[in-house]
């Protein structure tokens, strides 16, 4: 079985109809026995680059000892004409982060797969400091094990003041070697001391690379930070009732 982290990052397919758009990564998230997978908001809907898909599907392992078998869910994003996912905003404006209601039922019954909780969330900003280690768990470009269908890992350190909206926002930022596809993918800290299934705090969702407009193209080397929402905004998400616009959810055949 692989290791746990690598079990709660899973791949996304967004899609118009059955024609497929893009791939992104994401992750899940459970409260009080709610299931909610979690996304940049960008990859559900983003009006500058007319991306709007009307559906995503997210694989899931259903043998924990033979990873090679997998399935796919399709979630349908519109429900009688509203959005089916969950975002917010702040004094900042929009947060790039959308949660999805996933039914329980609507997972094959031996789906292998961990989910964070609000346990994992960071309990004071004093547990992070600049330069900390951390670790970006995604697709990128849609790279993965294809045979198995893991994520890989990419290594980051934090690299503005942890706790402070960097210019504003509600992002800090991390150095790290990121591409399209990773949008999503959670940002985390290894923390041997806690323990259990899934011994690592989530401290954001990677959202986008960062740049200077002004940058010489043939001079200058891009910056290599990239934007991460801080994720204590998954409790706002995640408090809400279920809604009479539920996700739509249904199975794709077996891997």
């Amino acid at each position: 079985m692989a290791e746990s982290l690598l079990l709660s990052t899973a791949r996304v397919s967004t899609f118009d109809g059955d024609r497929l758009l893009t791939g992104a990564s994401g992750f899940f998230f459970e409260r009080d026995d709610r299931l909610f997978f979690v996304t940049s908001r960008h990859v559900v809907i983003d009006a500058p680059t007319k991306h709007f898909p009307n559906r995503i599907e997210i694989e899931l392992h259903t043998d924990a000892v033979d990873l090679t078998r997998s399935t796919a869910i399709s979630v349908w994003l519109y429900v009688d004409g509203k959005s089916a996912w969950r975002q917010g905003s702040d004094m900042g404006g929009e947060i790039d982060v959308a949660a999805i209601e996933i039914p329980r039922a609507a997972l094959p019954p031996n789906a292998a797969m961990f989910a964070f909780t609000p346990r994992h969330l960071p309990r004071s900003l004093d547990e992070v400091e600049v330069g900390s280690v951390l670790l970006i768990v995604g697709f990128p470009l849609g790279f993965h094990d294809v045979v198995h269908h893991l994520p890989v890992v990419r290594q980051a350190v934090v690299a503005s003041a942890f706790g402070v909206r960097f210019q504003g926002q509600g992002f800090f930022l991390t150095d790290a070697r990121t591409h399209r596809g990773t949008s999503g993918a959670p940002v985390v800290k290894r923390v041997p001391a806690a323990g259990g299934k899934l011994p690592w705090t989530l401290l954001g969702v990677h959202s986008a690379r960062m740049d200077m407009s002004t940058r010489d193209l043939q001079l200058d080397e891009s910056l290599g930070l990239n934007s991460a929402w801080y994720a204590d905004i998954l409790m706002t998400l995640t408090a809400a009732p279920a809604s009479a616009n539920a996700a739509q959810v249904q199975a794709q055949g077996a891997k």
